[in-house]
């Protein structure tokens, strides 16, 4: 049989796919109005065929982030929060179903959504910083996805798909923070704050690159764990209140290289005492609320570099999945909940009592 002939079945399959597609409902969670506030809310909803420069997803795995604890209470200012519009960012899963224009994949392909679905490449613009996925249509808390082709990435192939799921916010932030605006290079020392999702893959790329990670938790468990995922160093900051000088002194008092601050207020001050000079710090996420002021002062005479980060391109993404690829990284999950129990993977991440990842199976 010529390639003619097999040309013609893929269309066919993709074509009955299309039309099984139109006719079924699938379930999604949606950001139901309470209020001023939101709920999550189980539905079914008419699943339609993708358009030409689309496919349709079938989502495995998701996985949270604390934006989306910030979503359904209401209080994320970037883009709002659509009502009925369907939770997270963070997806994978197979693609079942392709437009008559889609060059990039093929029915089969494992994939997962780009934060962005607009931003594939260079500096972002205010049009691609708004096609953030979640709190909108391009949420991926559903069955079933239909997307345009270009905002997804294949996935490493020894990755599951609850670990795919744990890449596009988490990942590609860690990644950008460290490798993309810092610079990392072997033997540098790294500042993680905490043991949620970002500062886990900092963890897991730092070590990987042969630089030197040093970890913070109130937990003296979860710092053990870190210490066998190759952190250089742990600092309990509850037993130790000053715990910038704690990292310092596990650098030999010249101060850490990188940071990855995810705390906000709270933390930045302590995270510039801690720094060398000619650092660098990720100003990533705000925990105890985002600072208001970021000390110019201090970085100047640290000779130091700050930078915003908000995730990355796909082309971001793409680098991350080769580096995790080259040194076969599997995300830590943490916690796995069913599509049924959201509600409760929610809860889960509000209560901070988890290390790594918090990922709902669909």
């Amino acid at each position: 049989m010529n390639a003619r002939f097999y040309r013609q079945l893929a269309v066919a399959a993709a074509l009955l796919a299309s039309s099984a597609l139109s006719a079924e409902t699938v379930r999604q969670w949606q950001f139901a109005p309470k209020g001023e506030t939101l709920e999550l809310a189980l539905r079914e909803v008419q699943s339609r065929a993708p358009a030409a420069n689309e496919v349709a997803v079938r989502v495995h795995a998701v996985s949270l982030n604390r934006r989306d604890l910030m979503m359904v209470a209401g209080r994320y200012g970037r883009g709002g929060t659509q009502p009925n519009s369907v939770p997270l960012s963070d997806g994978a899963g197979e693609i079942i179903a392709v437009g008559s224009a889609v060059k990039r994949f093929k029915v089969g392909d494992r994939v997962a959504g780009i934060f962005f679905e607009g931003w594939l490449d260079g500096a972002p613009t205010t049009a691609s910083l708004a096609t953030a996925r979640g709190g909108n249509d391009g949420g991926m808390l559903s069955e079933l996805v239909v997307t345009d082709a270009e905002g997804l990435v294949s996935i490493p192939a020894h990755l599951t798909y609850e670990e795919a799921a744990t890449l596009p916010c988490a990942g590609v932030t860690a990644w950008v923070g460290l490798f993309k605006r810092g610079r990392l290079e072997k033997g540098d020392f790294v500042l993680l704050e905490g043991t949620g999702g970002v500062s886990v893959f900092g963890l897991q790329l730092a070590a990987a690159a042969g630089a030197k990670p040093i970890i913070t938790s109130s937990s003296d468990a979860k710092l053990k764990r870190a210490r066998e995922l190759g952190a250089f160093g742990t600092v309990n900051y509850r037993s130790n209140p000053d715990w910038q000088n704690e990292v310092r002194a596990l650098t030999g008092g010249a101060g850490v290289d990188q940071v990855l601050e995810v705390g906000g207020q709270d933390t930045l001050p302590r995270a510039l005492q801690a720094l060398a000079f000619g650092g660098h710090v990720a100003i990533i996420g705000g925990l105890s609320g985002f600072a208001s002021d970021v000390p110019v002062g201090t970085l100047m005479g640290l000779n130091a570099t700050a930078s915003g980060i908000y995730v990355g391109s796909r082309a971001d993404f793409e680098a991350l999945n080769a580096f995790l690829t080259e040194h076969k990284i599997k995300p830590i999950v943490d916690k796995v909940f069913e599509l049924e129990d959201a509600p409760a993977a929610f809860a889960a991440m509000d209560s901070g009592d988890f290390f790594g990842k918090v990922v709902i199976r669909l």
